[in-house]
């Protein structure tokens, strides 16, 4: 397989060549060109397969050349670079079906996943040629069909555990598989790093991800017949033995994914090797190994056997609540999550901890919270909404690291607001704001008191000793203020300018009028 590097930019041609290796790609060999006619020469001399171009170069653009492929060959698979972010060259390259544009400056590591896609792309398009040459078209889909039949088994209907239904699936598959067959599921729970790729770019991290456990997974006793995405960074691989099973090899095969996570993938990994099986009872061996991952605390980086694992009996233990309110009480965050985490790895020691006693841990910690800010008089239910409060309360459950990181974000949220709630005068600043830059909407205590997470009644107290008027009154002075300028300065009709301060009534606003200016808005009007 061979790539054609295009740039007018000397430097850029050279990074690229020095910087990607191209061998470990099973890229056979690179040319370069510094423009378009030079492209052309070597396109037309040589089989090109992957074409990495500028688009702006100062002869002829990126563009033409793949608009003059498209003409001449169309299987060549195009990378754009480019320093600009500009929609129309994005659209025009889709037009002219490329494979990615790339922004410049060049970040090395996700280039080479792009190109390893667009490789994989090529592949892909020389085995669907060759099948349909030779009309073996069940082969062009083997891969599926072979995905289909694992899953169906991994989670599908309880008839699957019946070794008449498998068979019958196996031979109407096609698929050379026996009941008698000993295979092994692993299951592999990634927890990708804020900045990692995971979280930017899931398509290319999977991808990338595939590409590791496919490599890793295959040996002379064993295959990995399939490797499937149960549901987010959850991932399952099937492996059938050739020879006599060995979990050692495995469980080192698991310690070198886990070790090209961290590096490669900048993310954390945890890895459940179920218990070996015949193919006729691999429905159970998977449903049992999916409820050990609905079940158990993650240790990240480590490898857990389903064989070693036993079901905690023992009742779950509180830590000392007491302390634990005191230390809010305080206002000392730092404290509290020194003595939760201390709790937690204490229980962790014994390697027992589980899902159901974390979630009962879980529902004390929020519970003294929301009692702790309760007692503030600070609405907890309408202070944890939201995206990142969902996220870090499912994710909990998965491991020690998430529980810590969720209760850190539960009590420095608590702690923070606290500390604003005591501040009478911010909190009543920025209830005026909202008055005046929404007097037009509907405004009741219940209503400002959710937009600073505050009790009604609490609030309404708070206003008046603060400002000396009631909340109700402050309201409808702010209204007529807004009346009255908008009666001086625009050609609105009163009902009109009723409707813009938050009336619907009229002969109310114009009531509310007279008492707070001494006349109607009509004479108001009139006067000015």
């Amino acid at each position: 397989m061979n790539v054609l590097l295009v740039d007018d930019d000397y430097f850029v041609v050279a990074a690229l060549e020095k910087k990607i290796d191209w061998a470990a790609l099973g890229i056979n060999q690179v040319y370069t060109a510094y423009n378009i006619a030079q492209a052309q020469e070597l396109l037309g001399r040589h089989t090109i397969e992957i074409l990495i171009c500028d688009i702006e170069m100062p002869q002829g653009s990126g563009l033409e050349l793949l608009a003059w492929i498209r003409e001449e060959q169309d299987g060549i698979q195009t990378i754009f670079l480019t320093n600009y972010a500009d929609f129309n060259y994005a659209q025009k390259a889709i037009e002219l079906q490329s494979f990615d544009y790339f922004l410049k400056p060049i970040e090395f590591d996700k280039l080479t996943l792009i190109i390893q896609k667009a490789i994989a792309k090529v592949s892909e398009q020389q085995d669907q040629a060759k099948a349909a040459q030779e009309g073996y078209y069940w082969q062009k889909n083997r891969k599926n069909v072979q995905e289909h039949f694992w899953r169906k088994l991994m989670t599908g209907k309880s008839a699957y555990s019946n070794p008449a239904n498998i068979a019958h699936l196996i031979a109407e598959q096609h698929l050379s598989y026996g009941l008698a067959d000993e295979v092994l599921p692993v299951l592999f729970h990634i927890f990708p790093y804020e900045e990692s790729l995971g979280k930017k770019d899931k398509d290319l991290f999977d991808f990338a991800l595939l590409n590791v456990l496919h490599e890793l997974f295959q040996d002379e006793a064993y295959t990995a017949e399939a490797i499937l995405e149960i549901k987010e960074f959850n991932f399952v691989a099937v492996l059938k033995w050739k020879e006599r099973p060995d979990s050692r090899l495995v469980e080192s095969g698991c310690a070198t994914f886990i070790q090209r996570a961290n590096h490669y993938l900048k993310c954390d990994a945890c890895c459940m090797v179920a218990t070996t099986g015949k193919l006729e009872d691999v429905s159970q061996v998977m449903r049992d190994l999916l409820g050990l991952n609905e079940k158990i605390i993650k240790y990240r980086n480590q490898t857990f056997l389903l064989e070693h694992y036993r079901q905690s009996e023992a009742a779950y233990s509180p830590p000392d609540l007491a302390l634990l309110e005191r230390l809010l009480e305080q206002n000392n965050p730092d404290a509290f999550l020194e003595e939760t985490g201390r709790y937690l790895r204490h229980i962790s020691r014994s390697r027992m901890l589980n899902a159901s006693v974390l979630s009962l841990f879980r529902l004390d910690m929020v519970q003294l919270v929301y009692a702790y800010l309760k007692s503030k008089e600070i609405l907890a239910h309408k202070m944890y909404t939201g995206r990142t409060n969902d996220q870090l309360f499912m994710q909990s459950l998965h491991s020690i690291e998430d529980m810590e990181s969720y209760l850190r974000y539960l009590v420095t949220t608590a702690t923070e607001y606290r500390s604003f709630a005591e501040q009478p005068k911010s909190v009543v600043d920025e209830i005026k704001n909202h008055i005046r830059t929404h007097c037009g909407d509907e405004l009741s205590r219940t209503s400002l008191a959710e937009i600073v997470y505050l009790n009604p009644d609490y609030l309404a107290r708070l206003f008046k000793k603060e400002t000396g008027i009631s909340l109700g009154n402050y309201i409808i002075q702010a209204r007529i203020k807004v009346a009255r300028h908008l009666l001086e300065t625009t050609q609105l009709s009163v009902n009109a300018i009723a409707g813009k301060t938050g009336y619907t009534n009229y002969s109310y606003f114009a009531k509310l009028f007279r008492q707070e200016v001494g006349c109607t808005p009509v004479e108001y009007r009139k006067n000015r």
